[in-house]
């Protein structure tokens, strides 16, 4: 009898023991993969590395950038999607990846954005805007749209790409004035630039980064934004202008796989609000045509729901996907 008694207190000792270590093991407790789904140099790995360093300061723990790029970012999101639900492999994307992809090349996209990834919070937006040179004989938005009407065909806009946030926003465009504008699509948003200092196109519409130095310079002028920059604050949004929609910005955000623990990723949460609201960081943004705005998940998960089916609906209608 004694020897059982003996054995059954050894046993609690050590349940009791291994649990007290669980539960004294704190999250997180080594380092942390970030895992970007774009090349090094682009905007979205310049905003994901400058945030990872003040995101290890603030859990204590290493933050690591990982370029997976892919696929428009479908890659490295799926790599996310599959990963361990331990809060030690997380995403840091753009809009394209969450839902445009998923849109216009369904067949690369094997995961789904709203059942495989749980949004941690929106940190970055970079403004989309719609650009003409400071000669064109149109000086804002009202004059380009009188002007495409009265010339039908003859306003070229250039955007970065086929299918880019920049393509869905002249639809928007054409959509709620009734111009016709013509979109020329290039292979990236600097030859788009150089298109409309060349006079090949007669706007262009992409995202600030590329063309701040040139608005800097006075060669190029913003008419219509798809969010205020506070650089250039006169440059109006749709709303402002009168009509019921802005333009669709691209926005960056970060993710964990679906089912990770809410102690782990209101850890997470946490520390990204802290980030996006640091002076430091976003004052260097700003210089790259960057905006820091942090949006809790529910916020982030209720912006996916709209933009995903108001992008649906345009691809659907345009034709670029049936």
């Amino acid at each position: 009898m004694g020897k059982i008694i003996l054995a059954l207190l050894s046993a609690a000792v050590f349940l009791f023991g291994s649990a007290s270590g669980l539960l004294g093991q704190e999250y997180p407790d080594k380092a942390i993969n970030l895992v970007i789904p774009m090349a090094p140099g682009d905007g979205l790995d310049v905003s994901g590395r400058l945030m990872a360093e003040e995101l290890g300061k603030l859990l204590k723990v290493s933050v690591i950038p990982m370029n997976k790029p892919g696929a428009t970012g479908a890659v490295g999101t799926d790599a996310v999607a599959k990963a361990k639900k331990d809060g030690y492999t997380i995403l840091f994307t753009n809009s394209a990846s969450i839902l445009y992809t998923k849109i216009l090349h369904s067949e690369n996209v094997p995961y789904d954005s709203f059942k495989d990834l749980t949004p941690l919070g929106l940190a970055t937006i970079s403004p989309v805007l719609i650009i003409v040179g400071t000669d064109a004989p149109y000086k804002n938005f009202k004059e380009l749209i009188e002007y495409a009407k009265k010339n039908p065909g003859k306003v070229r806009c250039g955007t970065p790409g086929v299918g880019s946030v920049s393509d869905f926003n002249v639809e928007i465009i054409k959509s709620l004035t009734g111009a016709e504008i013509t979109i020329v699509p290039f292979k990236g948003a600097s030859p788009a630039v150089t298109a409309l200092l060349g006079g090949h196109v007669e706007a262009i519409a992409t995202a600030a980064g590329p063309l701040i130095s040139h608005m800097r310079s006075g060669k190029m002028k913003g008419i219509v934004t798809s969010s205020k920059f506070p650089e250039f604050s006169d440059i109006p949004t749709l709303k402002q202008l009168g009509y019921q929609q802005d333009l669709l910005g691209v926005w960056f955000a970060y993710f964990s796989p679906a089912g990770t623990p809410a102690p782990i990723t209101g850890t997470l949460v946490s520390a990204i609000e802290k980030v996006v609201q640091d002076s430091a960081i976003s004052s260097k943004l700003a210089q790259l045509g960057m905006v820091q705005e942090f949006e809790p998940p529910e916020k982030l998960l209720t912006r996916m729901h709209e933009e995903y089916k108001m992008v649906e609906e345009i691809a659907k209608r345009t034709g670029m996907v049936k």
